[in-house]
């Protein structure tokens, strides 16, 4: 009977311990995101990466019940990270382009972006357009939307006094800051982010270079299921609230795009 009992017991005690078990939580799993250094993403003094889409990566791993790992990557190399599996999933600012769409798989896009000029505080000078960069100096980041579109218009880049290309937003708003550059073209919320980190220091120029576009998750193109597992947690902090407190937190307001 003592016997029977014990038994008995063991069971329950493994069955309880396998159902907690159960799901999709495997805190052994990694989730390995890539990204470079942005404003939406970097390290801080102690190494450690913060940022508006590490904390919105880091909730949305903690529901999927996996790892989070960050790998910083070369902006320009992002596609070719993601097909040879360094990376599971790139979210950095990353603008859902046609082009990319061809060699990538996006989750819904979560944020309207578009492509804005920054200059020095005060120093606009009559730009009210992008054909009144014609002239000045101009950079933006390797790899960016803002850099394939100047690349890509030649009539554009041709009226340019220069087009500097850099490897990341940090060394683009020094170059500005240091009067190396008349104007940075880059992603509107970098720009915004700029803007309140050092307010003294820049000014946005209120147009739309290209066309407007919105930002997503990208995948390998086959990774149907890794997707929609982040899909779901995703949308899970979209739905309650959480994101719209982290971008609150980072930015002042509400940016995330309402989906039905």
């Amino acid at each position: 009977m003592k016997k029977s009992f014990h038994y008995a017991l063991c069971i329950m005690i493994c069955a309880l311990f396998f159902a907690g078990c159960g799901g999709n939580s495997n805190p052994q799993e990694k989730f390995v995101v890539g990204l470079d250094e942005s404003p939406l993403g970097f390290r801080n003094e102690k190494g450690e990466f913060i940022g508006f889409e590490i904390e919105l990566a880091k909730e949305t791993a903690k529901r999927m019940g996996v790892t989070i790992e960050f790998k910083l990557i070369n902006w320009v190399d992002k596609e070719k990270e993601l097909e040879a599996g360094n990376i599971d999933a790139i979210w950095n600012g990353l603008d859902i382009t046609p082009e990319r769409k061809k060699v990538m798989l996006f989750s819904k896009p979560y944020m309207d972006n578009r492509q804005i000029i920054m200059v020095r505080k005060g120093d606009n000078r009559d730009i009210y357009s992008e054909g009144d960069l014609k002239g000045r100096i101009v950079g933006a980041k390797a790899g960016t939307t803002s850099a394939i579109y100047i690349e890509n218009n030649e009539k554009l880049k041709d009226s340019l006094a220069g087009f500097k290309i850099y490897v990341t937003d940090e060394e683009a708003f020094e170059d500005l800051e240091n009067g190396n550059a008349d104007a940075i073209v880059c992603d509107e919320i970098i720009g915004c982010f700029e803007m309140i980190r050092n307010r003294n220091e820049f000014e946005l120029v209120n147009i739309t270079v290209g066309k407007a576009c919105e930002m997503g998750i990208g995948f390998r193109k086959n990774d149907t299921e890794l997707r929609d597992r982040v899909q779901k947690a995703f949308d899970e902090i979209i739905k309650d609230g959480t994101a719209k407190k982290i971008s609150e937190q980072w930015f002042g307001a509400d940016l995330i795009k309402l989906r039905k």
